[in-house]
């Protein structure tokens, strides 16, 4: 069944190229199918395009469809396009003529794209979710190693004092920021884009401010041309978001790998947590951090496959869009599965004591030495020659006291100042009220 069969047979090699991985996609999308269908119905009733008994009819077929996707027992069967036609026939075959009426004042096109942001704002708040499970992890590690040195590098180059609590600190606040970013991409995702039908609205008296608020929706996209361009950007916008919260986390796998290596030896991994070599017996590889490397990697180059599907589309549906889904969809998997298996091996991982005992570290405090010699009234350019000439023939001696006090600083972490702008962030985003809207919805 195709919504839009007409009275002849469509080649079954372009009816195969065509559909592509949308049966197989939409299955992800059907609970939030079942979700619009239920709110344009409701609001079909109130203009008198349904009597309140088809409308009651329809409530209750789609609800035992929606309880059905719950179970895992909902399929789109063998020639059947997608999500939206199997419902469509499931109520037509229970119904009749009553199933036929649900897609009145709507096109596929109004109707994928309320599927996909009610989709992706469900995927949202799990990826939050996940990622402040990380950053809890992180920011509990920088309290538990704020007292451990290791090496601060530049250039790759041994460079300042550093400490495990500022280095997994640093790490948790930058996810701040990525939600920061993620919360702006939720809002423009959180729009409702009901009732633009194919790009172009509907001779149909609808009610679109209805539908926005029983979907839970933060307001409309009033310009139903603009509702339809939001095809290609919505997930563009998402892409960035994922992209960010995949720079923090491949950086911190980055790194994670750089001193596990036996030449740093600053972390390691639990034994059941590594991985072997065929060959050589003493290999303990860290393997999770490789992985996760390399699928950030790849979520970062996620904008890029995007814009190169969309980037030259003029305004209107073109089925170039349909392919969005096989690279949205996946990145929302991994990104989640990242962020999970990073939380669980950080908690399990050893951090090295003592290492700036190693005279090979000893230049790291020549920084140390020059400010103290300013705090005794040296000008900061002279302090500076005179350290560098003690370095250079071997009189300098490390001053291993430190003074470092200021915010955000080895003495003066600001963990709590970090819990609370991650706390504020995530109360910007309305989870809790929205899962309350579609609670009643469904109910």
């Amino acid at each position: 069944m195709k919504l839009w069969q007409k009275d002849f047979s469509i080649d079954k090699k372009i009816e195969t190229f065509t559909v592509g991985k949308d049966r197989e996609l939409d299955l992800q999308l059907a609970k939030y199918d079942i979700q619009g269908s239920l709110a344009h119905i409701k609001m079909l009733e109130s203009i008198g395009l349904l009597t309140t008994e088809e409308w009651q009819q329809l409530d209750s077929a789609l609800k035992r469809i929606y309880r059905k996707i719950e179970k895992g027992v909902f399929e789109i069967e063998a020639g059947v396009e997608d999500v939206h036609s199997q419902v469509e026939l499931m109520l037509t075959e229970e119904m009749g003529d009553v199933g036929k009426k649900i897609h009145s004042g709507r096109s596929r096109n109004d109707q994928v794209l309320v599927d996909l942001r009610l989709f992706f704002r469900a995927e949202i708040q799990e990826v939050v979710e996940e990622t402040e499970a990380l950053f809890e992890t992180l920011l509990q590690l920088s309290e538990q190693h704020k007292e451990v040195l290791m090496p601060g590098y530049t250039h790759l180059q041994v460079a300042m004092v550093s400490s495990f609590g500022l280095w997994f600190g640093g790490f948790a606040e930058s996810l701040t920021d990525d939600l920061q970013l993620m919360q702006s991409v939720y809002k423009t995702i959180n729009q409702n884009p009901l009732g633009s039908a194919a790009g172009y609205g509907s001779s149909f008296p609808l009610n679109r401010q209805m539908t926005t608020e029983l979907l839970g929706f933060r307001e409309l996209n009033y310009n139903v041309i603009h509702a339809q361009l939001g095809r290609g950007k919505t997930e563009l916008l998402l892409s960035f978001g994922l992209a960010a919260i995949a720079n923090t986390v491949g950086k911190l796998a980055m790194e994670v790998c750089l001193f596990c290596n036996q030449n740093y030896g600053f972390l390691k991994l639990p034994d059941e947590l590594t991985t072997g070599s065929s060959i050589m017996p003493h290999k303990k590889n860290p393997d999770v951090f490789e992985l996760i490397r390399a699928k950030c990697n790849k979520l970062q180059a996620l904008p890029n496959e995007i814009i190169s599907i969309t980037g030259n589309l003029p305004s209107g549906y073109h089925r170039d869009f349909q392919l969005l889904k096989e690279s949205v969809f996946p990145a929302l998997a991994e990104v989640k599965d990242c962020l999970q298996i990073a939380a669980f091996v950080l908690q399990n991982i050893e951090v090295k004591p003592d290492m700036l005992a190693d005279e090979k570290y000893n230049y790291l405090y020549s920084v140390e030495a020059v400010n103290q010699l300013v705090l005794k009234g040296m000008p900061f350019r002279d302090a500076y020659k005179t350290v560098g000439q003690q370095i250079e023939t071997g009189a300098f001696e490390p001053p291993k006291t430190l003074q470092h006090t200021h915010e955000g600083s080895l003495g003066n972490l600001c963990n709590e100042q970090i819990r609370a702008k991650m706390q504020k962030i995530l109360e910007g985003f309305p989870f809790e009220k929205v899962g309350e809207i579609i609670a009643e919805l469904l109910k």
